[in-house]
């Protein structure tokens, strides 16, 4: 059993598929100062709930990327729920090859959240997107970082390297490192935290209750004792979460 399937099991109740509450999301659309006819690419979309929301609410235009089509499936099914599916496109595919097929698209909004895995990291990731993006346009990236410094047993838990995240303010060092600007944020609490994760061993518990004789419920029963302790023990305390409103560095001139 892959981690794509694992996710379509526990996220199966989820709308948005990362630790971010209705508000924040709808927060972070007016932080942006979202208007009419404006273009979002939003890679590695899930379900689609931020461009249909902001559809909605905004009445931007967006492009969803995304690999399963479980989740593609529920991004049609909201688009057209919210009626929007008119100004909200969703493909199948690899995020890093459609940015790289979107080459001078010129969008208004480039959004990677919480899936910074497609460019290998943050820095590539901001790479992948900057090319897709018109000049002057908004970034948005989702990312982990560390609240404070976790034990060593945390890595292997959460199943990251010490590398991988760090603390909060690490965080825009690595941003300025990429030639971006970090011009707002909207980060997750522990509240929210529970929401996303406590959700899913609710989901999961019912999806192994009702197929206790599939082959994949051994798996999933591993999966969620893990999530539990994981979430319990390291992820609430240590490993916070932010959306990153970024614009690309303006030139330095003498």
């Amino acid at each position: 059993m892959d981690i794509l399937q694992q996710h379509e099991i526990s996220e199966a109740g989820h709308r948005i598929l990362n630790p971010f509450t209705d508000d924040k999301l709808m927060l972070l659309g007016s932080l942006c100062r979202l208007r009419p006819g404006q273009r979002q690419l939003d890679l590695a979309c899930g379900k689609g709930e931020m461009l249909t929301r902001w559809a909605d609410a905004f009445g931007i235009e967006g492009h969803g990327v995304d690999i399963s089509e479980v989740f593609l499936a529920a991004a049609h099914e909201r688009a057209a729920e919210l009626g929007v599916a008119d100004r909200v496109a969703f493909e199948l595919g690899d995020a890093a090859e459609a940015a790289a097929a979107l080459k001078g698209a010129g969008f208004d909004i480039v959004s990677c959240i919480g899936a910074t895995w497609i460019g290998n990291g943050l820095a590539g990731t901001l790479a992948l997107m900057q090319p897709a993006l018109r000049d002057g346009g908004l970034m948005l990236v989702g990312e982990p970082y560390w609240t404070e410094p976790p034990p060593a047993d945390a890595y292997p838990a959460l199943g990251v390297g010490p590398d991988d995240f760090t603390s909060l303010h690490g965080t825009l060092e690595r941003l300025e490192a990429a030639g971006v600007d970090l011009v707002e944020m909207v980060l997750a609490d522990g509240d929210s935290w529970d929401r996303y994760v406590a959700e899913q061993w609710w989901t999961v518990d019912e999806w192994l209750r009702a197929n206790p004789g599939s082959p994949d419920a051994p798996a999933m029963r591993d999966y969620l004792r893990a999530a539990r302790h994981t979430h319990l023990q390291y992820q609430r305390r240590y490993l916070g979460w932010g959306v990153f409103v970024l614009k690309v560095s303006a030139p330095v001139t003498s």
